[in-house]
């Protein structure tokens, strides 16, 4: 059997496959070498995942995880995963995850819309450009947290419409004190803005909202797809929340830039299978 995990900042999907069949999906939190500290991630390991899998021999893990772009951050999984299962660990980003699953072993544009964001251009192999997303303070257009970040800017500046605020604040019970110490005291701002772009999806009808969205898409394919060689004659495929759910919002603003969007998948695993199943 064989585990592969689909990871984001927010949760984290393992599944275990045999013969290329899933034999089981276990949801945990999002693990991020990058942010979390080894004891944070044994504890998350211990508690949610290995206990389900005590009856599963393991012969591999493919760890596909946002933060895991640097190897000293990689060998702290490969050494918590492999210790435990006893099996070999290869551990690589989440970005190479999206380009494997929504490429598989042809050329494209790889992008992810959900919590964060980020890009790639894959040649079907290996990822040879990739613009750098810089987080949710200086990148990361289009994302849920870029999203939530610019849309409670709005509601505190007073430039949305009184009656849309006040929805919005009853909606999630905040006041303006709240959402200054979740965002700047409380750990993981960045999960706390992207959970409130479900308020935007639900009201995307309301036009600073979508103004809003529309706007932050626009920005991520100028600032980051369009910098890539061939941009205009290879597909550009996404996965992620974000995309998969204000899809049909994103390929309008791609069809304007005249893009060719392809897949718009909410997880790449299924490609991920399909890719270490072949």
């Amino acid at each position: 059997m064989i585990l592969i995990a689909d990871s984001g900042s927010t949760k984290t999907d393992w599944c275990l496959i045999h013969e290329g069949v899933v034999v089981q999906r276990i949801p945990t939190t999002g693990i991020n070498p990058y942010f979390q500290t080894p004891e944070d991630i044994s504890e998350e390991l211990n508690h949610s995942l290995f206990p389900l899998l005590e009856s599963h021999p393991i012969e591999a893990v493919f760890f596909y995880g946002a933060g895991c772009a640097f190897p000293e951050k990689n060998r702290i999984l490969e050494e918590l995963l492999g210790n435990k299962l006893q099996a070999p660990v290869e551990v690589h980003s989440d970005l190479m995850g999206a380009a494997r699953g929504l490429c598989g072993l042809s050329p494209g544009i790889a992008c992810i819309l959900g919590t964060g964001s980020n890009s790639c251009l894959f040649d079907g192999v290996e990822i040879i450009e990739h613009i750098p997303p810089l987080g949710y303070i200086l990148g990361d257009e289009g994302s849920g947290a870029v999203l939530g970040k610019l849309f409670v800017a709005d509601c505190l500046k007073k430039r949305l419409p009184e009656p849309l605020i006040q929805k919005f604040m009853q909606r999630y019970e905040l006041t303006p004190a709240l959402i200054l110490e979740k965002v700047y005291k409380e750990p993981f701002p960045n999960r706390f803005l992207a959970n409130l772009s479900r308020f935007l999806w639900e009201n995307l009808h309301e036009q600073p909202i979508r103004h809003l969205v529309r706007s932050s898409f626009q920005n991520f394919f100028v600032r980051n797809v369009m910098a890539y060689s061939g941009m205009d004659q290879l597909p550009i495929h996404f996965t992620g929340s974000i995309a998969f759910f204000y899809q049909d919002l994103l390929k309008e603003v791609g069809s304007a830039l005249d893009l060719n969007i392809g897949m718009i998948m909410q997880s790449p695993m299924d490609g991920l299978i399909q890719y270490h199943t072949v």
